[in-house]
């Protein structure tokens, strides 16, 4: 059975078994050596949610609203609420007419077409990948299965996945959970969310098939390769490790996952940070670093340089990632009818010419933002 992940104390907001930034009086400790995760950080989900919405607030001189964090990183969403970007958790608080952008992790049936109605122009940034599952759900429900949906409690990605078929999909987390499931009959699909660890899936899919032999699973699995990557990345280096500092906001799912990950290997010490002020002041020897799939890659550099390593940095590759996602059909459209495109700042080419979003990543995508419509 796969532990479960590490949870919050709601009293000090700490999570069991990881180190928060340092309480004890700072001493002179010396870092030695920084084993840096590759892959790390924004996947292609990501870059394509954060570099929609960055076009949507080029595009709009209004305010653009999203449902929903765009992504779970909050210095991410910081920075668009600075840009005038308005996130909201009900569909029915953006303003008629308003722009709204649907963030990346999927949104309910009913709330994409509440959007529509409600919203001027609207935007659906869900990854491909969670459009994958909704498909599946789609199918199976229709084919009369019962659907064993494992997925965390509350997530935005779960919770819309979830409403697309409610009638037919029972959640769960863990594998006792699949036990103490009513018979479900014959017909028994099993799907994911997508930033789950294979170590809880792995769990899930052992009891499920236990109970119902003929168990049906997609042919290609529904956890997200980049979740998968980042967490073979960390497995890499994790044993030559006196600590290991895991970047990313605690309401990261897939960043939970690289904290559990490292728990599991036998870390000595785990540091989950959101920004590098949140670094404790005695980390010493090889320190180890990742990032989740939303934390941005500029917070990995500030952590870095603060952690100023005496015999530098190594670079622990593990696979190289060149997916990637291109944005929503309807916002192409809508950039190549704005006019003086270019003006985004990337000597882009005339609103008349293909726009190769490839070679914008999403930091220079918000850097650029910035400099037009400087941070307040």
């Amino acid at each position: 059975m796969g532990a479960r992940l590490p949870s919050n104390n709601p009293a000090t907001g700490r999570v069991a078994g990881v180190t928060p930034a340092a309480e004890t009086p700072g001493v002179d400790h010396q870092v030695e050596r920084v084993l840096l995760a590759e892959p790390r950080g924004f996947c292609a989900g990501v870059e394509m949610a954060i570099k929609a919405l960055t076009w949507m607030v080029r595009a709009f001189d209004e305010s653009v609203y999203c449902y929903h964090e765009i992504v779970h990183n909050k210095l991410v969403v910081e920075r668009f609420e600075a840009l005038g970007v308005v996130f909201v958790d009900d569909i029915d608080d953006v303003p008629a007419g308003a722009p709204v952008m649907l963030s990346a992790h999927g949104s309910a049936p009913e709330v994409v077409r509440r959007a529509q109605e409600v919203g001027g122009y609207t935007v659906d940034a869900v990854c491909p990948l969670v459009t994958k599952v909704h498909h599946e759900v789609k199918v199976r429900a229709r084919k009369g299965f019962h659907i064993v949906y494992v997925g965390h409690a509350g997530h935005e990605e779960a919770e819309g996945t979830i409403a697309v078929a409610p009638e037919a999909i029972h959640r769960v987390e863990h594998p006792d959970e699949v036990r103490a499931l009513p018979d479900l009959g014959d017909d028994v699909a099993i799907l994911a969310q997508t930033t789950l660890s294979h170590r809880d899936w792995g769990g899930v899919v052992d009891a499920a098939t236990d109970r119902w032999p003929d168990l049906w699973s997609p042919g290609r699995s529904d956890l997200c390769f980049a979740t998968t990557n980042r967490q073979g990345a960390l497995l890499e280096l994790v044993d030559r490790c006196d600590a290991v500092v895991v970047i990313g906001s605690t309401n990261s799912s897939n960043t939970r996952a690289l904290v559990q990950l490292a728990t599991e290997a036998g870390c000595p010490r785990v540091v989950w940070i959101n920004r590098a002020e949140e670094l404790p002041d005695d980390l010493s020897g090889t320190v180890g670093v990742t990032a989740g799939a939303s934390a941005p890659e500029e917070v990995v550099d500030e952590v870095i340089r603060s952690l100023a390593p005496t015999s530098g940095v190594e670079t622990v590759r593990h696979t190289d990632e060149d997916e990637y996602f291109p944005p929503p059909r309807n916002l192409r459209d809508l950039l190549h009818a704005v006019r003086g495109f270019a003006a985004v700042g990337f000597s882009a080419p005339a609103p008349t010419v293909h726009l190769d979003d490839r070679v914008i990543d999403a930091s220079d995508a918000l850097a650029a933002l910035d400099r037009i419509r400087p941070v307040s």
